[in-house]
């Protein structure tokens, strides 16, 4: 090794050392296979055929994608909302944020748990939506609120059709998940958009 010059990380690992001066180096830049291929269902002990499990994760797998870009979509429009209503749209396109970001955990925690592998990334998340994709730039807030509710709506018609299928399959845990968090969480955050879009005066009655 030059002396004089920095080590590299390898020269570091392959020169020796006297007792005691060793140090903890984390081993970087490591590859090797996938443990487990995307769309490859390990099974498990849960008392459900394996064609089953691959069904329920492909359609939990939508909804999972539908609801990262929704999630994302209530950020943005949170951090863009502007004009005589900015306090409280802001402060509920932030809750409804925080909503679906624990719908996203309990969908991929059940697609773990049937032995699937749960879509994870963004970009991934992109790909696979229906949700369409909104502009950069800021829009005015009745806009917002109605591209939130467009993209409800096809959520929960991802949604509705995954619990039909799972309660079709014999799938109960998918079911009860997707009826009781998915589609009860969206149709009543859908009822609190709704409301912002109806046209009635404010200081006078007509």
């Amino acid at each position: 090794m030059n002396t004089n010059q920095t080590a590299t990380y390898e020269e570091l690992r392959a020169t020796p050392r006297a007792a005691g001066t060793e140090r903890a180096q984390p081993d970087l830049h490591q590859q090797a296979r996938e443990v487990q291929p995307f769309n490859k269902i390990t099974k498990m002990p849960i008392a459900l055929d394996e064609a089953v499990c691959v069904s329920s994760v492909q359609a939990l797998n939508q909804v999972l994608a539908d609801t990262m870009i929704l999630r994302d979509l209530y950020k943005k429009h949170h951090w863009q909302v502007s004009g005589a209503t900015f306090y409280q749209l802001h402060l509920l396109f932030d809750k409804h944020y925080g909503e679906q970001s624990e719908l996203i955990d309990a969908i991929a925690e059940r697609i773990q748990l049937l032995g699937g592998i749960s879509i994870a990334m963004g970009i991934d998340a992109a790909e696979v939506s229906i949700i369409p994709r909104p502009p950069r730039g800021r829009e005015e807030a009745p806009v917002q609120v109605s591209r939130l509710l467009e993209a409800h709506e096809f959520a929960l018609r991802a949604a509705r059709t995954a619990a039909r299928q799972a309660a079709q399959s014999g799938d109960d845990g998918t079911n009860d998940l997707l009826v009781s968090q998915v589609i009860r969480t969206n149709e009543l955050q859908v009822w609190f958009l709704a409301e912002h879009l109806v046209n009635i005066p404010m200081a006078k009655a007509e």
